[in-house]
């Protein structure tokens, strides 16, 4: 039983009393108490550096040699330190382990689809967590990490190519990662097309002037057409187009989980005309038959074409967005994950977002939670609780750096509550954005390894034995037999004297017991921009007010 007392209760319990019962109970075992006393030393080590170095003096004066051993750790602890409690957060191990497919969904009734007068919440759940209607849709078994963190760094990828081509900032590099096999092209013919559908010899589009991105993690469910039929599709602030798979499927349509969105049991759908203004605000567009065609092509070879249109968006019971612009998709192939499509929140004119300004203000936020077993929130409108306002912090949204991305000024790195000594112009000439799609925070070479070197060292005093690396994650340890954690904080800092103090959640992104690393990789160029990804939003709510041009962060949100 005594080897079954854990760092948490010492820890949390009653802390000082319980150390020094420990203590007296292991004196009274003489020599044949050294896995309890290995335990005591560790728990007034962890007591002491949380600013409780008085449960050394209990557990001196009730536990005799143990204990003069404990008080040893304790002051040296309490002397490293004392007045630094809060720059290190206790982690249980089981918190960053991805939820198995049998485990409960946590899905409390506050974040029902909901609206208020001043907008709407959606729940938002992790792609392939339990929670998802898309959780089984690789035949019960989620993608590797192995797998997650390529596709991640194609979008990272991807995104730096589409910045260096819409910019001055970067220029194309070869992919780093292993990319998935290469989609076949779909074809390009003159013939045109009927008016009704989009046939195996239509499309003709111009080819894009940059790749668009790789889908994201979190989905939500949207209702589209009249009556509204019920669709998951990815969220997506590095898009802007919101599509769907649509009925008929020409040529090739990939697998997904709810039936194809069918245009003509929709008495609101219209195509739209290519002599519209709203079609030259696709990037990339055609005609077939007198309507508009859009086309996305990712960066992992996916892609979707079909016609552009117009129908009723429903994100809640009590609110329908009528007359909204989207691709009804035709011919798509990729790795979307059963998902019906994307819904595109990024600054470009086709953006829902931008389609709503009107309604919603420019404004949305979103949530993601802690565990893929979790819900959050995607919301519309300036209708955040006076306790959320209260906390949120804001940093200038800095609109005229490049179009669609929400680019943010990156200014510091704090690690256990240390300013990092990294130039400020080391973010200057990168750039950063906020990006819901993309998982693992990607840093200028130079920030990323100050970061790394400040976490391994921290990481190294307490004793934590290394691992391997995961894919891109280099920094990674060994945590078996503990429960818990001692790990530094991690702060983001912006413009405006903003700090986005990382949840612990999202400082290590671990594979396994045996393989936890620190949730952060290096750009390969120094003017690569740099990317602020899910895994270290998580419990943020990221508030986005095209209208204010601010982007803000509000902890503990979900």
């Amino acid at each position: 039983m005594d080897d079954e007392i854990s760092l948490a209760s010492l820890a949390t319990r009653s802390g000082c009393l319980l150390v020094a019962m420990v203590a007296a109970r292991c004196a009274g075992h003489g020599g044949g108490c050294s896995s309890l006393r290995r335990r005591l030393l560790a728990a007034v080590a962890v007591l002491a550096a949380f600013g409780l170095a008085p449960c050394a003096a209990a557990a001196a004066a009730a536990g005799g040699a143990a204990a003069d051993d404990a008080v040893g750790a304790g002051a040296a602890a309490a002397a490293a330190g004392r007045g630094h409690h809060r720059h290190v957060v206790m982690l249980r191990v089981e918190d960053v382990l991805a939820a198995a497919p049998s485990s409960s969904c946590d899905m409390p009734a506050e974040y029902e689809h909901r609206s208020t007068s001043s907008g709407t919440r959606m729940t938002v759940v992790h792609r392939h967590g339990p929670c998802s209607p898309l959780a089984d849709a690789h035949d019960g078994k989620p993608p590797s990490h192995e797998e997650i963190l390529a596709a991640d760094q194609n979008r990272a990828e991807s995104i730096q190519h589409r910045v260096s081509t819409t910019t001055a900032r970067g220029k194309p590099r070869r992919s780093r990662a292993s990319p998935p096999p290469r989609r076949q092209q779909p074809p390009v013919a003159s013939a045109p097309a009927p008016a009704a559908s989009l046939s195996s010899s239509a499309a003709s589009l111009p080819a894009s002037s940059g790749r668009a991105l790789g889908t994201g993690n979190y989905v939500v469910t949207v209702g589209l057409g009249t009556p509204a039929a019920r669709y998951t599709v990815v969220f997506d602030t590095g898009s802007d187009t919101t599509w769907v798979q649509c009925q008929p499927c020409v040529v090739v349509c990939y697998k997904q989980r709810e039936k194809l969105f069918d245009p003509a049991r929709s008495s609101t759908y219209a195509n739209i005309s290519c002599a519209a203004a709203a079609c030259s605000d696709l990037d990339t567009r055609g005609c077939s038959g007198g309507h508009c065609l859009y086309g996305v092509q990712y960066g992992d070879g996916s892609y979707t074409i079909g016609f552009f249109a117009m129908d009723t968006l429903t994100l809640s019971s009590h609110d329908a967005i009528k007359g909204f612009r989207f691709g009804c998709g035709e011919r798509n192939e990729g790795l979307f994950g059963e998902a019906a499509g994307l819904l595109g929140l990024g600054r470009g004119k086709t953006s829902l977002p931008v389609q709503t300004y009107d309604k919603y203000g420019g404004v949305f936020a979103h949530c993601f939670p802690a565990r893929s077993s979790g819900t959050g929130y995607l919301e519309f409108g300036p209708g955040s609780s006076p306790a959320v306002s209260a906390k949120l912090s804001t940093t200038p949204m800095l609109i005229d750096t490049g179009p669609t991305f929400y680019y943010v000024g990156m200014t510091g790195i704090r690690v256990g509550g240390k300013l990092l000594p990294i130039p400020q112009s080391v973010f200057a000439a990168a750039g950063t954005i906020v990006d819901s799609g993309t998982v693992i925070t990607r840093l200028p070479p130079a920030a990323y390894s100050s970061l790394r070197s400040a976490f391994a060292a921290s990481m190294a005093a307490r004793g934590y034995k290394r691992a391997p690396a995961l894919s891109l994650l280099d920094t990674c340890y060994d945590l078996t037999g503990a429960s818990e954690v001692a790990i530094p904080t991690v702060s983001l800092l912006f413009q405006g004297g903003v700090s986005l103090d990382v949840d612990a959640s999202g400082i290590i992104y671990a594979a396994s017991v045996s393989q936890a690393c620190l949730g952060f990789a290096g750009n390969e160029a120094a003017d690569d921009v740099a990317i602020v990804g899910n895994t270290q939003l998580k419990t943020f709510g990221v508030v986005y007010d095209i209208a204010s041009k601010v982007v803000g962060f509000c902890p503990g949100a979900c």
